[in-house]
């Protein structure tokens, strides 16, 4: 508030005793007026970058400082915003008080970028301008009512103006960005001049060190990437940093230094943000002075990825051309990944915790170590197909435990820190199944983004056919019932004809029409039209009609609907589990009323003391809270030739939620197991309740369990001593122990576990149709099993 423009007015009336001030006591201030200069309570400092682009922290922040003697209660003050020429304020309510010589940190809002906040002492939402706004410090909680010009009314304490607002005590302070804070150049004045007081530089949040940004200082691009997940200048202006552009995108380019030093901790290349599309090309030699920031991209949850070192806000000058270095060979021929370890010795965040950096074991800081860096691949290998974000996995050749396929196994102490994901950023990334090579060196940047490091190759590489095809299964013998699982992917008519026949196709030529088929993910009728229908008749009615078109059975099929927009999934649309069986076989489906979806199907005993199920189909214990937002299991009687065989049909909880495996936080925090153990427990205990009334009953439990085949949730599921199950994948050799594909690492997530009597009649496939291909009419393999169910006196 200017003292020039405006006559001072007096401090109201305070009564003060001498030993409250003594104390140390909070006391309730009469505001200063507007236009009186303060001496107390003061903004010392205003960011509205937080989260940006480059940012250096996640929040916009507001700093008070009492420069008083006493400490000021600001219970029932208020931070308000408005924008640069806005008459609307925003308000965040201010609680406690703030001791002498103390500062007050007002968090706002924010986003993904940057590392967390300081603990504010109160956090609001306003989103603030990175470059030009208003903000006010008020002594009461009202929104300000004075238009677009604020500064003068008596509830404002103290009043900045920066960039071109339009109003401000004198002059604003100046234009700030998403890397530049306005802080007060000493924070114990206030001449009521915005301009004069204030100056752009460093955000520091709760510490009195704003003022003039620091001269820059000058750095080499190792200098700047360091030996570290973050760089050790960053928030640092840097100069003369020399290199040679290696690839362009449309919000900037990388560059990197053709002089490297002797150190393969540090990387030679960085990214230089530009937000619109730069100005220079592949080749072009330059000398940058900029701003030292740490990226935190989104997706995969955001806030768990690593930062990526990016310069910001430069100044670039093309100082002529030069070649472009060499690439750096990622492989045999040159720098090998580690080959089992992504990190191992970190216990929380690797980014801020002390944690050594070892490039030559810990693949997260192999691939930091390279971060930026024109790189080549010698003819990787395929081991995922191209995603429907056009992703593709590869390896260096001979890297991992490959599976019988060409993909690479993911395994308890083994999460494949080798692979590397192929991005369409800067060319399109053609399309690749399991198995496949790339012709001759890939060459490309190494970025990061949504959970894993992204190799950005300039030129879109030329698919070698590995020659894997799609699996068929062999048919079931007369006396052998065959049971299948398959997720179908949020089946329901909406997909259309192709998705059916498709998937039709899949049960009769793949999977050779099984006699028992346990399906996951069947939506209602109307998919994710959140309508309240629940029904999915005629979904199930349009698959079983698509297989008698493609030249297969007459399929029968049963289910429970569930109770609306309870059970997870995609909103709408109500997935369940459902069986489907032949007709025209020996196998039949024991009918018995009573289920529903909140009803639980129990045990009972015949008068020959043999197990039946109370109600089939029925839902496996309905109530227990393993299933909050989660498909029940189905649980089905059947006979086959007279017989009796139990199938449940699950679909555990997902891993939706987890960390990334190649997320800042190390290890990675699996948050969703816990309820899978809890669904295992479940679906164990009513196992168990079947076999103490026949352990010899013949049981089938099977579904996506959303868990890998050495999990606890599968030991959980199997049990110990002479009623545990078997589980079918841990039967196969290692190198086919796959049913999914997930950013390169083949896994097993879908399961079929057997009781003990159906082991010697097993024959178990799974079958490998849509996981590793691109064309995908499920993300999932379906798998089957042969048995003979024998009567429970044979042992």
């Amino acid at each position: 508030m200017s003292a020039l423009n405006r006559p001072r007015r007096r401090l109201g009336a305070l009564v003060v005793t001498t030993s409250l001030l003594a104390s140390g006591l909070a006391v309730a201030i009469v505001a200063a007026p507007a236009q009186a200069a303060s001496t107390d309570v003061v903004v010392t400092e205003v960011y509205g970058g937080g989260g940006n682009s480059g940012a250096p922290y996640t929040n916009d922040f507001v700093e008070l400082t009492n420069n008083s003697s006493a400490a000021i209660d600001v219970s029932g003050w208020s931070v308000q915003y408005a924008s640069a020429a806005g008459s609307t304020w925003q308000v965040t309510k201010l609680t406690g008080s703030i001791d002498p010589g103390a500062t007050y940190l007002v968090q706002e809002g924010g986003g993904a970028n940057g590392q967390p906040m300081p603990t504010p002492n109160v956090t609001g939402t306003i989103p603030m301008s990175a470059t030009a706004g208003k903000v006010a410090l008020v002594t009461t909680q009202t929104a300000l009512t004075c238009g677009a010009t604020c500064h003068a009314d008596p509830s404002v304490k103290d009043y900045v103006g920066y960039g071109t607002a339009g109003d401000s005590e004198t002059a604003p302070a100046p234009g700030l960005s998403n890397t530049t804070s306005a802080a007060r150049n000493d924070p114990k004045q206030d001449t009521d001049n915005n301009s004069a007081d204030f100056s752009a530089g460093n955000p520091s949040p709760g510490t009195l060190t704003g003022g003039p940004a620091e001269p820059p200082v000058d750095a080499k691009i190792h200098d700047i990437q360091g030996a570290a997940h973050r760089s050790p200048l960053e928030g640092k202006r840097v100069a003369n940093v020399t290199g040679v552009v290696t690839a362009v995108s449309s919000n900037g380019f990388w560059f990197q230094d053709p002089q490297p030093d002797d150190n393969p901790a540090t990387s030679e290349g960085v990214f230089v943000f530009t937000s619109s599309a730069p100005t220079v090309s592949v080749g072009d030699a330059l000398s940058v002075e900029a701003s030292v920031a740490e990226f935190r991209p989104g997706g995969s949850g955001g806030t768990t990825n690593l930062t990526t070192t990016e310069l910001t806000n430069a100044k670039i000058t093309v100082t002529g051309t030069a070649a472009v270095p060499a690439p750096t060979i990622v492989g045999p021929a040159g720098r090998v990944p580690p080959s089992t370890v992504i990190e191992d010795d970190s216990a929380g965040d690797v980014e801020t915790t002390s944690t050594a950096f070892d490039p030559a074991t810990d693949g997260m800081d192999f691939w930091e170590s390279l971060e930026g860096m024109w790189l080549g691949i010698d003819q990787p290998q395929v081991t995922g197909p191209t995603s429907s974000f056009r992703e593709l996995s590869v390896v260096p050749a001979g890297a991992g435990v490959r599976t019988v396929r060409g993909g690479i196994l993911l395994q308890p102490t083994d999460s494949n820190p080798e692979r590397v994901l192929l991005d369409d950023v800067l060319v399109p990334i053609p399309d690749a199944k399991t198995g496949d090579k790339l012709a001759g060196v890939v060459t490309g940047v190494l970025d990061y983004s949504f959970g894993n490091f992204k190799f950005l190759p300039t030129v879109t590489p030329t698919v070698v056919d590995g020659g894997v095809t799609r699996e068929v299964t062999t048919k079931s013998s007369p006396l052998q019932v065959s049971v299948a699982t398959f997720n179908v992917e949020n089946l329901d008519p909406a997909d259309g004809p192709a998705k059916f026949d498709g998937l039709a196709q899949a049960v009769v030529h793949n999977l050779a029409s099984p006699d028992i088929l346990g399906l996951e993910e069947v939506q209602d009728n109307d998919g994710a039209v959140n309508s309240g229908t629940v029904a999915a008749d005629v979904t199930l009615n349009t698959l079983a009609a698509a297989i008698v078109k493609a030249g297969g059975p007459t399929y029968a099929w049963r289910e429970i609907d569930p109770v609306d927009g309870k059970e997870g999934g995609e909103p709408g649309g109500n997935i369940r589990v459902a069986f489907m069986y032949r007709t025209d076989k020996p196998v039949k489906f024991v009918d018995r009323a009573g289920g529903g979806s909140t009803v639980a199907t129990t045990i009972t005993t015949d008068r020959f003391g043999k197990p039946h199920l109370s109600s089939s189909p029925g839902r496996v214990d309905p109530a227990n809270p393993a299933w909050a937002d989660t498909r029940v299991p189905l649980a089905g009687e059947f006979t086959w030739h007279g017989q009796s065989l139990f199938v449940v049909v699950n679909h555990f909880s997902s891993k939706g939620g987890d960390d990334p495996l190649w997320g800042r936080f190390q290890p990675p925090v699996q948050s969703s197991a816990p309820k899978r153990h809890q669904q295992a427990e479940a679906v164990r205990g009513f196992v168990d309740q079947i076999l103490a009334k026949d352990k010899g009953a013949n049981v089938v439990v099977l579904g996506d369990l959303n868990d890998f085949d050495w999990s606890q949730t599968a030991d959980i599921l199997v049990g110990a001593g002479k009623t545990a199950l078997i589980d079918l994948p841990r039967t196969l050799p290692l190198n086919q122990r796959y049913s999914y594909v997930f950013e390169g690492n083949s896994q097993i997530l879908d399961q079929i576990l057997i009781s003990q009597n159906l082991r010697p009649a097993s024959a178990y496939d799974v079958v490998h149709m849509n996981a590793e291909f691109p064309d995908q009419i499920s993300d999932h393999d379906p798998q089957v099993v042969k048995l003979i169910p024998l009567p429970s006196w044979v042992r």
